[in-house]
């Protein structure tokens, strides 16, 4: 049997087109080292022209609605591909925040105080003032890498976002102060501890993207046991959700020590200077290496498909 192709897929049609295409080159150019790959932009909700279950391995850096909700693992699985990450029914399931918290929370992982609700029948700030204070985020229940958050303050700053809200399934959180921390995982195993600062004091799309705005610091100064604690949560996390082959787990942890989950990004940004490839620096897996650890997986299950044919 021919080794198979890597088909990377980037581009797609959400608010993370461009950060998706940043992710895809810089992984294709990575995979391309040691296997034989190419790079597909996606234009539409659907499977790209070329594409052969039969000769191609999928590695996905698609991101938000449609990359990384299970609407494109769906499709693939359908069509019969091995692909790389977290498989339909996982995606989807952390794709959406609300769910994510149920799962986790009923392993035993903290989360924050926090409500659902949809835009046509949304609590008025009185109420959610008093269910959660008036520090609170707010965020799109279905959305990915910090597309719409807003962190609200006060009570008239509550009364205003609720009154913009006209469409869409929400989020509202108590807000954790404290220290935020990320974690990437490998076949559910948790890598290095990364501590995110970002100058503005939240973490929003603006911070995250914008050169020069936010501080990382990998490994996290954290105690040991501290550590060890955000890597026991990441890999009971990433069970309780069903994840496969690879993920990045984002944690508070507040002034008083309590651990809260803030989400499961199962397609995580995939530059040099991302997240996911910071964690695993802290292993000692420079970005070549860990790319060819992301895909492995898929290759295995695709050489154990062809095997059996």
């Amino acid at each position: 049997m021919n080794s198979p192709i890597i088909a990377v897929l980037a581009g797609g049609t959400s608010a993370e087109r461009e950060v998706s295409l940043g992710s895809g080159k810089a992984a294709a150019l990575a995979l391309a080292y040691t296997h034989p790959t190419e790079f597909f932009v996606v234009d539409e909700d659907a499977v790209p022209a070329g594409l052969d279950p039969r000769r191609h391995v999928v590695f996905s850096a698609l991101h938000g609605v449609f990359g990384e909700d299970g609407g494109m693992q769906r499709l693939l699985e359908e069509a019969g591909f091995s692909y790389a990450g977290c498989d339909a029914k996982g995606s989807d399931l952390c794709f959406d925040k609300w769910r994510t918290r149920q799962a986790v929370s009923a392993m035993g992982v903290r989360v924050a105080p926090g409500r659902n609700f949809d835009a046509r029948t949304k609590p008025t700030g009185a109420q959610l003032a008093a269910e959660l204070g008036e520090q609170v985020v707010l965020k799109p229940n279905r959305e990915g890498s910090s597309v719409g958050l807003q962190i609200i303050s006060t009570r008239a700053g509550l009364d205003i976002a609720l009154a913009g809200l006209r469409q869409g399934d929400w989020v509202a959180e108590k807000r954790i102060f404290g220290r935020e921390l990320t974690v990437g995982l490998l076949r559910g195993r948790a890598m290095g501890v990364v501590e995110i600062t970002p100058k503005s004091g939240v973490f929003d799309y603006t911070s995250k993207y914008t050169k020069g705005l936010t501080e990382y610091t990998a490994p996290a100064p954290l105690s040991q046991e501290v550590t060890d604690e955000v890597r026991r949560a990441a890999e009971t996390a990433f069970a309780a959700c069903g994840c496969r082959d690879y993920a990045r787990v984002d944690f508070m942890l507040s002034a008083e020590g309590g651990l809260y989950l803030l989400e499961i990004n199962t397609l995580p940004g995939m530059k040099e200077t991302s997240l996911l490839p910071m964690s695993a620096r802290c292993v000692g897996l420079d970005f070549n290496a860990l790319c060819r650890e992301l895909v492995a997986p898929a290759l295995e299950r695709f050489a154990a498909a062809h095997t059996r044919k």
